[in-house]
């Protein structure tokens, strides 16, 4: 069974800028789904889209997948 996902902003990392507030999922709580906002202090996905969400550090050293960007 071959799911299509449709596409959103958090998916593509030309959207993703330092320094700006999002929602990740760390990987501690994808079964859940809870998320964790802050600031986006570096880009760890080097693909230009991810399906998942492109991984990014906070300032507060938590890494994740960006759910949503707020700002």
């Amino acid at each position: 069974m071959n799911l299509k996902v449709p596409h959103t902003p958090n998916m593509y990392r030309a959207n993703i800028k330092l320094g700006q507030e999002v929602d990740i999922v760390l990987k501690k709580d994808q079964r859940t789904g809870k998320r964790t906002r802050g600031k986006v202090q570096f880009i760890l996905t080097s693909a230009a889209f991810h399906s998942r969400g492109i991984k990014v550090s906070l300032d507060t050293r938590q890494v994740g997948r960006v759910q949503e960007i707020i700002d």
